[in-house]
């Protein structure tokens, strides 16, 4: 019989197949959450996500907004001595809470991860006015008013199609999705 894995097992999995450094190396020096251009909107740092991770903090750590505020700008790789691959333990978490349905419901990230994942499924393209109303309506009628000003002007000028296209051999795409993302067809 499989023993259960503790919850930093299963992430230490996942950045593995990542071919990612163990976060087991960290030496919780703080550089990553020192070079963090958007730790002021995280409610817990790297650092201290990293920290929690091995103490198996799983419920805090799916309902922190530190991984869905990552700017996955790379800094922190650079800059950390260890070698740890912070960014992708940061997808690998976005991942990991989507598949568990595990993180803070106010969050715009994964309604919007999911919009996005659905989008391709259906035209193996990105396609902005489909993506909109996963995030538009958090900013209120003035967000609104600015996001269709800026969608008509689009439109005006030819740089925004009414209507997305699709690719050629959407479903091989669908197919290659299907291996790398747990999802079912699109709604």
């Amino acid at each position: 019989m499989a023993a259960k894995l503790t919850f930093s097992k299963e992430i230490a999995n996942l950045l593995y197949a990542m071919h990612g450094n163990p976060i087991k190396d960290c030496i919780q020096c703080g550089t990553c959450s020192g070079t963090c251009p958007a730790v002021e909107f995280m409610d817990h740092s790297p650092r201290e996500l990293i920290a929690m991770i091995g103490a198996n903090l799983k419920d805090e750590v799916l309902h922190s907004n530190t991984y869905w505020s990552c700017a996955s700008c790379y800094y922190c790789n650079v800059r950390c001595p260890a070698g740890i691959d912070i960014a992708d333990l940061m997808y690998a978490l976005k991942r990991y809470s989507m598949w568990k349905d595990q993180y803070k419901k106010d969050l715009i990230g994964p309604k919007f991860s999911e919009s996005f994942v659905k989008m391709i499924m259906r035209t193996g393209r990105s396609f902005e006015p489909v993506l909109a109303p996963s995030y538009i309506f958090k900013y209120g009628t003035r967000g609104i008013i600015q996001e269709a000003q800026t969608a008509s002007a689009l439109v005006l000028k030819g740089r925004l199609p009414l209507l997305p296209k699709k690719i050629k051999r959407l479903e091989n795409l669908k197919r290659m999705v299907r291996r790398i993302i747990p999802i079912g067809e699109p709604s």
